[in-house]
């Protein structure tokens, strides 16, 4: 594995860390801040807006800038924003450094993901960018737990130390490791704006937010549905989700392995059709413990095998405009993340039981099953005028 993909790595464990540890730790702020755990639910908002503001904002603003230099300029800012919630006195300082925090994060995967791809050798471009996002489910399998557990048995602003060392960590080895590639000439923003013109874009956007939103539908409302459906304790929960951070990371290389071997657009296609049936499953069988285990791997899995080909066909769909586009699609993710949970939650107001969630994220993943058909057929359609 070369180096310079590590470092990209460890930029990856940074954000994982930095967005998904607040779950764990919101009574803890709540109670720290004198707030109630819906209003420091607000902490969460602010990180995803800061993550779809910035995506695009950073790229166009460091278009110019060597891919080195913007990488370390997103990683410094990862480590400083999130170092200002260590010392935050009140609730607003610490919402303003979520969103601060989030800036960052799509930009760096953005231009991390394009950068991967430059690095990597030929036909290995969608396994380097698994490389790089192995740090997000890194994240979620071994730092989201220490950093929960850190915040529950000593002070929650101790997590945000742990976070500010590895952002530094990210500094230090993407300046020792990542080579000094060149800058695609002199970008102008608007040639860069012209991609989002194209329907292609905005059908990989929909793919992403609605397709990818199903995994966010059955991990949204996890817990309850083992401690309700599935009948662990909630001592049990902290534990099986280790299970689904496992899956998380075999998933995510096996899509890398898959859009390289094959075309990304039918393996996002192939692999939403496999979510869509795993969806079923988990509604169907979560009564049973044994089975509940399997799937929660399985289901971390499946979902986190899409993103590399996904990264890739946005690439490859954008040329010229790759590192805007590819940004533009972490901030897709967020908004599947906000769409998931909240119609997710739309059948539980209704009295449904805590597996129905998932039937929404059935209906996610086949609606994005249909969107990546309509791109697969505009594809053909430029390739036979192209040939006319």
């Amino acid at each position: 594995m070369k180096k310079s993909l590590i470092a990209l790595s460890l930029g990856g464990l940074t954000i994982g860390i930095t967005e998904f540890v607040m779950m764990g730790l919101l009574p803890d702020i709540a109670s720290d801040m004198k707030v109630s755990i819906p209003v420091a639910g607000y902490l969460i908002s602010a990180y995803a807006l800061g993550v779809v503001i910035g995506a695009p904002l950073l790229v166009i603003l460091g278009r110019n800038l060597a891919p080195k230099k913007m990488l370390l300029i997103l990683a410094l800012m990862l480590t400083v924003f999130n170092a200002l919630s260590i010392i935050a006195p009140t609730y607003n300082f610490l919402f303003a450094s979520r969103f601060l925090s989030g800036l960052p994060h799509g930009a760096f995967f953005g231009v991390g993901a394009v950068v991967a791809s430059r690095l990597a050798d030929k036909g290995k471009e969608a396994q380097a960018i698994a490389i790089m996002f192995s740090g997000l489910t890194l994240a979620n399998l071994i730092g989201v737990p220490i950093g929960t557990y850190i915040g529950h048995n000593f002070i929650w602003r101790y997590t945000f130390i742990l976070i500010a060392v590895v952002g530094l960590l990210t500094f230090l080895f993407i300046s020792l490791w990542m080579p000094n590639l060149e800058k695609s000439g002199n970008v102008n923003m608007k040639t860069q704006l012209q991609f989002f013109k194209k329907t292609e874009a905005w059908l990989i956007i929909g793919i992403t937010a609605v397709g990818f939103g199903g995994l966010f539908a059955w991990i949204s409302y996890i817990a309850p549905l083992l401690t309700n459906v599935s009948q662990f304790s909630p001592e049990d929960v902290s534990y099986i989700l280790i299970l689904a951070g496992l899956g998380m990371v075999v998933g995510n290389f096996l899509g890398g392995k898959l859009a390289d071997k094959y075309s990304p657009a039918p393996t996002v296609l192939a692999l939403l059709l496999v979510m869509s049936i795993d969806l079923i499953l988990v509604y169907l069988f979560s009564y049973n413990q044994y089975v509940s285990l399997f799937l929660t791997f399985l289901t971390g899995a499946i979902s986190f095998s899409v993103i590399a080909p996904i990264q890739m066909l946005m690439i490859r769909t954008a040329k010229g405009a790759e590192m805007i586009a590819s940004a533009a699609l972490q901030g897709s993710f967020n908004i599947g993340n906000a769409l998931g949970a909240f119609l997710g939650g739309l059948p539980l107001a209704a009295g449904y039981s805590y597996a129905s969630p998932n039937l929404i994220g059935v209906a996610m993943a086949i609606i994005g099953m249909i969107i990546t058909f309509i791109l697969m057929q505009k594809h053909k359609s430029n390739l036979q005028l192209q040939r006319a």
